[in-house]
């Protein structure tokens, strides 16, 4: 799956103010990151709001994004929910036709043991017609996919890669020591690319490359030539903005990073609400910082 090395755009839906998918901003931004240089798009993660999208809208998206891929990009998309016979029945009844591979989130709220996340991803890996990609995301499942079970896994022929929202480097070096070759890992936090990379990571699905995707784009150009100083650099750019994209939850700040910009409004599906005035006020700030830096 070397088409997946680089970045992943973790991508938003756009909403308009009648909280309908707007289309039209949605295709501006397939646009704008396409050439900005990402690599491939990740629709309907945790960044694309799916929790509060039908199913039938959620069909819709993906057919949209299928149609408007000026460049032919992979894409990967989003299915999974912690009830692993309703992650089954969605797998097998989306059409999947053009998708290069899903990636499924590690059950929530349940908070099974690790044999049981084992035997969640085995069944979806076992049905399901294109490759896996795990993800592990503690902050919001409430539990931690071990470097063990992940390892386990990687040795099923469906189940292509990680992406790792852990934090922890120690888990990630373990993953990296002992997976197999073409097992990837990617970073699941933006301000941790760097450091997976130079340990052998395949990349990074990104929050922050809805807006700053020719950063990224830099950092993988400096890590594949082992220039991690310069890699580091780029990285340094957004260390100011990247806290205040989760400070009331994502992807509220990234919305608000990409009105700022003028690709799409900053409106999110309740429960969660606009950004506050003060979380306006010290995006635009720091916008205005990487701007100056990167002109």
């Amino acid at each position: 799956m070397s088409k997946l090395y680089g970045t992943g755009v973790a991508l938003v839906t756009p909403f308009d103010k009648e909280d309908n998918i707007d289309y039209q901003s949605y295709k501006r931004l397939l646009s704008y990151t396409a050439k900005q240089g990402v690599d491939y798009y990740v629709v309907l993660g945790t960044t694309g709001e799916g929790s509060t999208i039908s199913l039938a809208d959620k069909a819709k998206i993906l057919d949209f994004t299928k149609e408007n891929n000026e460049d032919n990009l992979p894409i990967v998309y989003g299915i999974g929910v912690n009830d692993t016979n309703a992650t089954l029945r969605i797998t097998k009844e989306t059409d999947l036709t053009g998708v290069d591979a899903i990636l499924s989130v590690s059950p929530y709220y349940s908070k099974p043991s690790q044999e049981g996340i084992f035997q969640h991803y085995t069944k979806i890996a076992d049905s399901s017609p294109v490759p896996v990609i795990l993800y592990n995301v503690p902050g919001r499942t409430g539990s931690n996919m071990s470097a063990e079970t992940i390892l386990r896994l990687a040795e099923h022929d469906n189940i292509i890669g990680v992406k790792d929202a852990s934090g922890n480097i120690e888990q990630a070096l373990t993953i990296c020591k002992y997976k197999p070759e073409d097992f990837m890992l990617i970073s699941g936090d933006d301000m941790l690319t760097v450091p997976l990379y130079s340990i052998g990571a395949s990349g990074v699905i990104s929050v922050l490359a809805n807006a700053f995707a020719n950063i990224f784009h830099n950092i993988k150009e400096a890590a594949a030539q082992g220039d991690f100083q310069k890699a580091s650099t780029e990285a340094f750019k957004l260390l100011e903005i990247n806290p205040h994209m989760y400070s009331e939850s994502s992807p509220v700040g990234i919305k608000q990073l990409l009105a700022e910009l003028g690709i799409c409004e900053n409106h999110v599906r309740l429960p969660l609400v606009p950004a506050s005035q003060s979380l306006k006020e010290v995006i635009a700030k720091r916008l205005n910082e990487i701007q100056a830096v990167t002109a």
